[in-house]
């Protein structure tokens, strides 16, 4: 049974997915190429904090209380390989299409150019939503995993979902041509993956307790990969690269902030 707390907090990121798709009802046909630069490198930094302090250290801490004294890197490294292999595995094979790109990855399909759009973002959400379960699921196991520390991980993805639900949103209104209610419907959407993939994991997690060190990394590789794979390289293309250096810096303060302010 999932307790009220764990509810609420695996719906926190996609409280931020929504109020940014949102911004389409708002917003002119796209956002201006700084702001945007700005808010990639601001989730990328969000993102990179919550691998290291978020999930990172835990998995070393609850490895380490386990017994496995100076070896306690092993389940850590073991599976941010994993997540990592997992995430390029997937962006070989799904069709996808990023922001602002006219070349489709992964196999030739015959999907439009909106599905794939979301495919990409169904990508790139999948380990923020496990890795949001994985710490619910891990509460009490270690003393660096406490209810505050996993809402913290929550507040922190939907402070970097916000600008995402509207870089989703305004592309497919201006690209897609889709109307603004189903643009913002669409970027809704590709936010649920985040609670789904959340339940999966918890309930993965309670089968699987002993391997919950090994959960808590593979969201992390998994994170990571679609830092460097794709929010570092959008927000340093072209010019005003610095923008983009600046906004993970920022983003990197403040989930550091949340996650010590929080603890």
């Amino acid at each position: 049974m999932i307790s009220a707390n764990t509810l609420i907090g695996i719906m926190i990121p996609l409280l931020g997915t929504t109020l940014g798709s949102a911004m389409v009802f708002f917003i002119g046909e796209k956002l201006d190429e700084k702001l945007q630069k700005a808010l990639l490198g601001f989730a990328a930094g969000v993102m990179m904090a919550a691998s290291v302090w978020s999930l990172l250290v835990p998995a070393m801490d609850m490895s380490e209380e386990a017994g496995m004294g100076r070896l306690s890197f092993i389940p850590a490294v073991a599976g941010l390989a994993v997540g990592i292999a997992f995430l390029l595995f997937m962006d070989r094979h799904i069709p996808h299409l990023h922001l602002d790109s006219e070349d489709p990855e992964g196999p030739r399909t015959s999907l439009g150019k909106t599905a794939m759009m979301l495919l990409a973002v169904v990508i790139h959400n999948i380990p923020e939503g496990m890795a949001v379960g994985v710490v619910f699921a891990g509460l009490g196991e270690t003393d660096s995993l406490t209810l505050a520390s996993a809402l913290a991980l929550s507040v922190g993805i939907a402070i970097q979902n916000f600008p995402e639900g509207a870089i989703i949103s305004l592309p497919l209104k201006a690209q897609g041509g889709m109307r603004k209610p189903k643009a913002f419907l669409w970027g809704f959407l590709s936010g649920v993956v985040e609670p789904v993939g959340a339940i999966f994991t918890i309930i993965l997690s309670g089968i699987l307790i002993p391997l919950l060190p090994y959960l808590l990394s593979f969201a992390a590789g998994a994170m990571i990969y679609v830092i460097v794979e794709e929010l570092i390289p959008e927000s340093a293309e072209g010019e005003h690269s610095n923008i983009g250096t600046i906004g993970f810096a920022a983003g990197f303060a403040v989930m550091m902030i949340l996650d010590v302010a929080l603890a």
